[in-house]
């Protein structure tokens, strides 16, 4: 009735009033219940991966506030800052008068700011990315949050198709032990990859399975650790410049990944910034660990 009431409006030359905006209720990882009367305007993004992923929904000019490291899109460089290595302020945050912020539970960002901004009346959501799974997943939800939920579900569908196409490609394929190094701590520990993580699910849909010392639950080992680990396929995350140093001292160049030259850098922003871009270094992982010649 209302729809035929619209049209005979319409018909008549009248002004149709614009659609009133839904409430959209979601449940974030905190399992709390986050309402937003209508689509927001002013969003705070803190950490690279909620950015990027505000910014592939076609949000990015409604962005207000980044943090100090994020480094894509170039459309959002030079954004307010509202954080960084010394930890995230809350009257910067409030500064930027945002209807949401979006928060993820590292460098105790999370800790800072939920409750701050629940007794300032300001939505707040708190999103993991343990999983592709889970960023897709979120992908849909900061969809729904903003308005596009279609744009999500597209986005999402596209995103979950590439991957789809990764995991038919490596289907069957003999997965090489792997071991990615993803950071170098002061103290001489390395930091890798492992499972329960975006970035070990990265490795796992690559057709990579993880070398001996890295499938624990602890980050850090030792370079000797790795060493025994004698893995297949060596991954750095970072330069190959950085990789070449590392490879050039002493016992490196004995393991097997090295004498087969299947040590690779690759692409930090990629496999450590879980949102869209990390379908991209899924792709060229999948090559590096099963290059097109590879047999079954």
């Amino acid at each position: 009735m209302r729809g035929l009431l619209l049209s005979v409006v319409a018909a008549a030359g009248l002004a149709v009033p614009p659609a009133q905006a839904e409430p959209v209720t979601v449940r974030d990882a905190f399992g709390r219940t986050v309402t937003l009367p209508s689509p927001p305007r002013r969003i705070v993004t803190i950490f690279a991966s909620n950015t990027e992923m505000v910014a592939a929904l076609g949000l990015a000019d409604r962005i207000v506030g980044i943090e100090a490291f994020t480094r894509f899109p170039p459309e959002v460089l030079g954004k307010p800052l509202v954080g960084g290595r010394l930890g995230f302020s809350v009257d910067a945050v409030v500064a930027e008068r945002p209807d949401l912020v979006v928060v993820t539970p590292a460098r105790q960002a999370a800790n800072q700011l939920v409750d701050p901004m629940e007794r300032l009346g300001i939505p707040i959501v708190v999103l993991l990315h343990r999983s592709m799974a889970e960023v897709l997943d979120n992908i849909r939800l900061l969809g729904r949050l903003g308005g596009v939920a279609d744009r999500g579900e597209a986005l999402a569908a596209r995103l979950q198709g590439r991957l789809d196409r990764v995991e038919r490609r490596v289907a069957g394929l003999a997965a090489p032990s792997t071991v990615m190094i993803t950071g170098r701590l002061g103290n001489g520990l390395l930091l890798v990859a492992r499972p329960g993580t975006y970035t070990g699910d990265a490795i796992a849909r690559a057709g990579g399975r993880f070398g001996r010392e890295s499938s624990g639950a602890i980050a850090q080992v030792s370079p000797e650790a790795i060493l025994d680990a004698d893995p297949d396929v060596l991954l750095f995350a970072g330069s190959d410049k950085d990789l070449k140093e590392l490879i050039a001292r002493p016992g490196w160049k004995d393991m097997r990944a090295v004498r087969d030259g299947r040590a690779h850098a690759v692409v930090r922003a990629e496999l450590l910034i879980p949102g869209p871009r990390t379908i991209d270094g899924i792709e060229r992982l999948a090559a590096l660990l099963h290059p097109p010649d590879a047999r079954r």
